[in-house]
């Protein structure tokens, strides 16, 4: 009853303000599309919901939403030829394609979470990726010793944060369980409120939702609104303001009660059962899209929102909620929980788009753009029967988990090599090994040809299995923009291992007996992290103003990195920095390409798609990058000092190029300066030249020597 009282009390405060905040909050919005038609931008972000199939007789998860597939295939574009950065997670996915920029400059391309070496060396310490904008290393983990931004840009400085062009434009931007641009600990409520709020704080009241107000918004302009502090911001960020959490959201945009999802129920948090954001930062489509659609109605012009997976059963183990289906166990693909999950997933797509359509909102005013944070490996055995399609005949499994591999444990069993260290826990870990010894050190060198013999046998198959199938060493890492502006954060190498596994220290979680270093363990079965590209390659979707009708169209070679530039552009706004990505030309019409584009197209296009192939981690300098460094790491030490010299070459000459191609790139783009012949030719046929260097150095022997 408390939070119900706390809650009213604030809708209280704010119900003055609401009948001309639902009617005017997004009139000064001043988007600049062509033509002026887009009034909206709606951006859903999903965790691992594939348009491709994994089982080839089972639909696919877009298969099964037919409601979304068809909206965006039927007025829009979606393609299957997009990928993510490295390494391939959560947090870098989702940070990536909010900002254009690669984790190297917006500070986390190892998540969910990094470690960072102590100033002593003597060990890391590991910080969350889920935080607020501005939270700092020093506030989260002061023994860390690094007072840094956690999202920490090239220069040092917290990165440049992806609400700014839109609310500097008059626009509101709202915010449900998106990483950065919402409340996710309380740190963060400690940061925004003080330290005696956070004490007492329900988490539920405070995070997961926001909305990031334009100078004089309605929205804004009452007790419940904080300032909007992004001291860090090119160009100064100063007397905007923002409404966090639902304690804050709710009574301005919902006055008549709590938020409800598309159901007719109020949405709330499975841990406490009470109103407000879910806390496990699961939310089902229709919570999800519910709150979006409030947002939407209540005049809030730009929203970002985030629907978890469907083949997990997300409330297991949360005091007073129902027994988790399937044991708490994962779904394989086509089994009955996971298919009535996309049942009601498609439903919810059904009443979202109906509802907006009440609303006037639809594809003629808005921009609507869908991306997953990456797509994902299952691991698991064949279903039952061998034939079943999941809709008409349920699958089941008798193997379905990932393998858990304790390192630490099986290192020593099999190479007698007990040197201490941590790791990211992952399909693909990073690795902190204590002291922080450099890429030649003997502890160092050890280590990789150590995990590179690592074996298994698999509890699905019997198989007996290599672990690690490629290692990246610092260099590589920094060559595939997994190498940020602060030193302590840079792991000691990577292994990229075999996605049926994955790897931790100490005793695994799910193993019957904890002295076992591998074990088959239920609870999840979904890999991602990694490099191969099951996992790596993933989706985008687009339709509205300025999006051409395409349907299914896998034709160009895109990433995250690219999602940013391009809504940018066809919005007509801009950033004050460099994108990564650069504007996928080949999805938008001839009337909404900007001026810069239009006037020498074909130049762009070829220019850009050579760019993406040097300087994407998963194009081909990056691809080829990978395995030739994993061939140098394994080999001798006079093979991988010559590998060291001449891999600090390459990245030197990708960086300066890929610097100059995106000048010329975002000047056709954003400046009005077409992409001419002198530059199309000579950037791309220098990109294409190192490309195949490196290609060349990849299909070597690995036994070469001078």
């Amino acid at each position: 009853m408390k939070l119900l009282k706390a809650v009213f009390s604030a809708s209280a405060l704010g119900i003055a303000l609401l009948g001309a905040a639902t009617q005017s909050a997004s009139a000064g919005c001043q988007l600049n599309s062509p033509g002026g038609h887009i009034k909206r931008v709606v951006y859903l972000i999903f965790d691992n919901v594939h348009l491709r199939r994994d089982n080839p007789n089972v639909p696919s998860d877009l298969e099964q939403m037919p409601n979304l597939l068809n909206f965006l295939q039927g007025k829009g574009v979606i393609s299957g030829n997009h990928y993510t950065p490295l390494i391939s997670h959560t947090a870098d996915d989702i940070l990536t394609g909010l900002t254009g920029v690669y984790g190297d400059r917006h500070g986390s391309p190892v998540s969910n979470s990094f470690g960072i070496f102590k100033k002593d060396n003597s060990a890391a310490v590991f910080q969350t990726s889920f935080v607020y904008w501005t939270t700092t290393t020093a506030q989260s983990h002061p023994e860390a010793g690094e007072n840094l931004p956690v999202l920490v840009n090239e220069n040092g400085k917290n990165a440049p944060a992806p609400w700014v062009s839109y609310t500097r434009a008059g626009c509101d931007v709202g915010a449900f369980s998106l990483n950065g641009l919402a409340i996710e600990n309380k740190t963060d409520i400690a940061n925004i409120f003080g330290s005696s709020v956070a004490a007492g704080a329900a988490t539920q009241d405070y995070e997961g939702v926001a909305i990031h107000c334009a100078q004089g918004s309605s929205l804004c302009n009452n007790s419940l609104a904080k300032p909007d502090l992004l001291p860090d911001e090119p160009g100064g960020y100063n007397g905007f303001s923002a409404l966090y959490g639902n304690i804050n959201v709710q009574p301005v945009i919902s006055s008549s009660g709590p938020v409800m999802d598309l159901d007719g129920v109020v949405i709330t948090d499975p841990f406490s059962n009470k109103p407000g954001f879910p806390t496990d930062f699961n939310p089902s489509a229709t919570a999800s899209l519910g709150y979006a659609a409030k947002m939407l109605e209540a005049g809030v012009p730009v929203v970002y929102t985030y629907v978890a997976d469907a083949h997990d059963p997300h409330r297991q183990d949360i005091p007073n909620s129902p027994p988790a289906p399937n044991n708490g166990n994962a779904y394989g693909p086509g089994e009955a929980g996971y298919v009535a999950a996309l049942k009601a997933y498609d439903r919810a797509f059904g009443k979202f788009f109906d509802r907006l359509k009440a609303d006037g909102i639809d594809q003629t005013n808005t921009l609507f753009i869908v991306v997953p944070d990456e797509n994902d490996h299952f691991a698991g055995g064949p279903p039952s029967p061998a034939n079943c399609d999941g809709v008409t005949t349920p699958c089941t499994y008798k193997n379905v988990g990932e393998i858990d591999v304790s390192l630490d444990k099986l290192l020593l069993a099999q190479r007698m090599n007990g040197t201490p260290f941590s790791v990211h826990n992952d399909d693909a870990p990073t690795m902190y090994i204590n002291t922080n010894p450099g890429p030649t050190d003997t502890l160092t060198r050890t280590m990789e040809h150590d995990l590179d013999a690592l074996k298994a046998t698999s509890p699905i198959t019997n198989r007996t299995d290599k672990l690690s199938k490629l290692l990246a060493d610092r260099a590589e890492m920094k060559l595939l923009h997994m190498v940020t502006a602060s030193p302590a954060r840079t792991p000691t190498l990577t292994m990229f291992g075999n996605d049926d596994y994955f790897f931790e220290t100490g005793n695994n979680n799910g193993c019957a007996t904890k002295t076992d270093p591998v074990c088959e363990a239920p609870g999840f079965a979904w890999n991602h992290g990694d490099f191969q590209k099951q996992i790596t390659q993933t989706w985008v979707a687009m339709v509205g103003p300025g999006v051409k009708p395409l349907g299914r169209h896998d034709g160009v070679f895109t990433d995250h990195a690219d999602v940013r530039p391009t809504l940018m552009a066809l919005l007509g706004l801009t950033d004050d920095y460099l994108h990564e990505g650069r504007v996928v030309a080949e999805f938008m019409q001839d009337s909404a390409l900007p001026p810069g584009i239009r006037k020498s197209r074909e130049n762009f296009v070829e220019l850009a798609q050579a760019f993406k192939q040097l300087n994407a981690p998963k194009g081909e300098l990056g691809r080829a990058s990978l395995v030739w460094s994993n061939r140098s790491i394994t080999s001798t030490d006079k093979v991988y000092a010559r590998y060291l010299k001449q891999i600090g070459e390459i990245t030197e000459q990708r960086d300066e190029l890929a610097s100059q191609i995106k000048t010329v790139l975002s000047n056709a783009e954003f400046h009005d300066q077409p992409v001419g012949e002198g530059s199309e030719d000579g950037l791309g046929h220098r990109a294409r030249r190192l490309i195949d260097e490196v290609s060349d150095m990849a299909k070597r022997d690995r036994d070469l020597q001078d």
